[in-house]
């Protein structure tokens, strides 16, 4: 797995900037940048800070989409708010996420 590339593809999916990337995760932005300018691969630490900016955990990170997602806490609580809504609330959340 290219590393560099999965999170970038990250980033493009959700719209964020190295910038973006860098806040979210807590980081100086230089590490993100030298993550990509210098082709550095991630320590563990910056690794995971980047998954948990993305709101996933480091074996979702690997999966690949090859083996079952584990879900974090956040995200279960998340699913089990979505089920107590409305079609309609699920309408108008879609736009707020699509909004923002």
């Amino acid at each position: 797995m290219d590393v560099q590339q999965h999170i970038r593809e990250l980033m493009e999916e959700r719209g964020w900037s190295e910038y973006k990337l860098a806040k979210m995760a807590n980081l100086p932005q230089s590490t993100i940048s030298n993550l990509f300018k210098r082709n550095n691969a991630p320590t563990l630490y910056t690794l995971e800070a980047i998954c948990k900016a993305f709101g996933m955990t480091l074996a979702q990170f690997f999966s690949e989409g090859k083996e079952p997602m584990e879900l974090t806490e956040e995200q279960r609580a998340l699913f089990a708010k979505w089920a107590t809504l409305s079609e309609k609330q699920k309408r108008v959340l879609f736009e707020l996420i699509d909004i923002m």
